[in-house]
């Protein structure tokens, strides 16, 4: 299933989606928010478009634990949007998102005056990721040989020759 991911901000919105395996999260575009209406058309078109089931809004958790203005203001927008859409819509914390985000297209060796362009769509997709692999099950535990206590490892085929 294709997830798509928000980083709801007052005056755009960063827009990230998934592969249908749900592993890797993909910076998407950028929506200009001009106003509510129009910004939830155009979100509630992109669902659409990407055929996505399931909707994750970052929601801006301060350091205290508190849902402050910002965050209220999130919900207060991704509450209209659930009304219109028919999948499944869900919050993430995304606490650091937009620093993680540049600290990400820094070290890509991105150009200054191109981040702050892809900085929301690059949020979403932190958010997006952390969001996926919090919900992927944990590896399993190595086992353990009961003969001698020894932990089991995958061994190399490789012969010296």
């Amino acid at each position: 299933m294709i997830v798509l991911a928000l980083d709801v901000g007052s005056m755009r919105i960063g827009v990230a989606t998934s592969d249908e395996s749900e592993l890797l999260a993909t910076p998407h575009s950028i929506i200009q928010r001009r106003n509510t209406k129009s910004a939830l058309a155009a979100v509630a078109q992109l669902i659409e478009q990407t055929q996505a089931g399931l909707v994750v809004v970052g929601l801006p958790v301060s350091f205290d634990g508190q849902l402050h203005a910002q965050a209220e203001a999130v919900q207060s927008f991704a509450e209209k949007l659930r009304r219109r859409i028919r999948v499944p819509l869900v919050y993430a914390d995304e606490t650091l998102s937009s620093v993680r985000a540049e600290e990400m297209l820094r070290a890509s060796g991105m150009r200054p005056e191109r981040i702050r362009e892809r900085l929301d769509a690059a949020a979403a997709a932190v958010i997006l990721q952390e969001y996926l692999d919090h919900r992927r099950p944990a590896a399993p535990e190595p086992t353990t040989d009961s003969t001698n206590g020894a932990t089991e490892i995958a061994k190399s085929h490789d012969q010296d020759v």
